[in-house]
């Protein structure tokens, strides 16, 4: 396994290449945490099998799926998360 963490904000993004059991290449996975100071942390969005499973060829390009997953998740549906 291989992670990322980038924090944006008051989010934190985390992002793992998990290699696939029994075949070849990397599932890219992303938690985002919400992060308000001394508040409880809230898991604001996870998917752990992102693009269906597509197997990436190598950890650095399923990390950067899912850091950009992750970053479109704050950016982009900022308003749905609580």
């Amino acid at each position: 396994m291989h992670f990322e963490q980038v924090d944006l904000g008051e989010y934190r993004i985390y992002a793992g290449a998990i290699e696939r059991p029994r075949q070849f290449g990397y599932v890219a996975a992303v938690v985002v945490m919400r992060e308000r100071g001394r508040l409880p942390h809230v898991e604001a969005f996870r998917d752990d099998n992102l693009a269906s499973g597509y197997a990436w060829t190598s950890p650095a390009e399923a990390l950067r799926f899912a850091v950009n997953a992750g970053r479109d998740a704050v950016l982009y549906r900022a308003g749905a998360v609580v």
